[in-house]
C-alpha cells in the first residue's frame, strides 16, 4: 500500500484570502493564487514516493458562491503547478451533513479506496484544525502550519513553514523505514 501526503488546497497550495480575521476561498481564478513557496517540498516529497492529492471544502459550488468552471480553473492551475496524483473537494454546504467535509474523514476514505493507499502511516498538510481532526479520525499524522487557524485540539505537529513540515515527514519516514 502506498502512502500519502494529503495537502489542504487553502492556505497551503494557494496563499490565503483573508475577510475579518477569517480565511475564506477564493471566489475566481483571479484571486487564486499558488503558493510558490509550497513547490520545493511538494517537489521533494513526490521524489520520495509519496503520493501526493489536495483535498479541500468548497461550499460554495452547493452555495452558488462558485461556479464549477472556476474551480475546475484552480485545479488546473494546481495540476500545473505541483506534482499532485489527485484533487478532491467536498462540495456540500455544513448543512448538508455530508460524510466527506473535512473534520470528517470521507475525503481520505475515497482517497483510500482510489488509490490504495495507507491512511495509518500517511500524512495531512494544513492550517487549519478540521484536518487535523480528519487525520486523527483516520489514523494519520497531522503536520500543521503555524496559523490563526490551527485551533487547540489535538495536533501531531505544528511547525513554522511548509518546508520544515516536509522535512519533519522525511525524518519521520527514514525513521520508519529503518526500523
Amino acid at each position: 500500500m502506498k502512502i500519502a501526503i494529503f495537502f489542504e488546497r487553502d492556505g497551503i497550495l494557494n496563499l490565503p484570502k483573508v475577510e475579518r480575521q477569517y480565511q475564506v476561498p477564493p471566489l475566481t481564478l483571479a484571486d487564486f493564487h499558488v503558493n510558490e513557496a509550497a513547490l520545493p517540498a511538494c517537489e521533494a516529497l513526490k521524489a520520495a514516493g509519496f503520493t501526493l492529492i489536495a483535498t479541500s471544502n468548497q461550499p460554495g459550488l452547493s452555495q452558488g458562491t462558485v461556479s464549477r468552471r472556476e474551480l475546475d480553473r484552480m485545479n488546473m492551475l494546481l495540476r500545473q503547478t505541483f506534482p499532485l496524483d489527485d484533487i478532491l473537494v467536498c462540495p456540500h454546504d455544513p448543512a448538508d451533513n455530508c460524510s466527506c467535509r473535512k473534520p470528517l474523514p470521507g475525503l481520505f476514505m475515497e482517497a483510500a479506496f482510489k488509490h490504495h493507499l495507507d491512511l495509518e502511516r500517511s500524512f495531512v498538510i494544513s492550517d487549519k484544525w478540521p484536518d487535523a481532526r480528519a487525520a486523527r479520525s483516520v489514523g494519520a499524522t497531522s503536520m500543521l502550519l503555524q496559523s490563526p487557524w490551527v485551533g487547540s485540539g489535538h495536533h501531531d505537529f505544528v511547525l513554522s513553514s511548509i518546508s520544515a513540515i516536509a522535512g519533519k515527514i522525511l525524518q519521520l519516514q527514514t525513521r520508519h523505514l529503518a526500523a
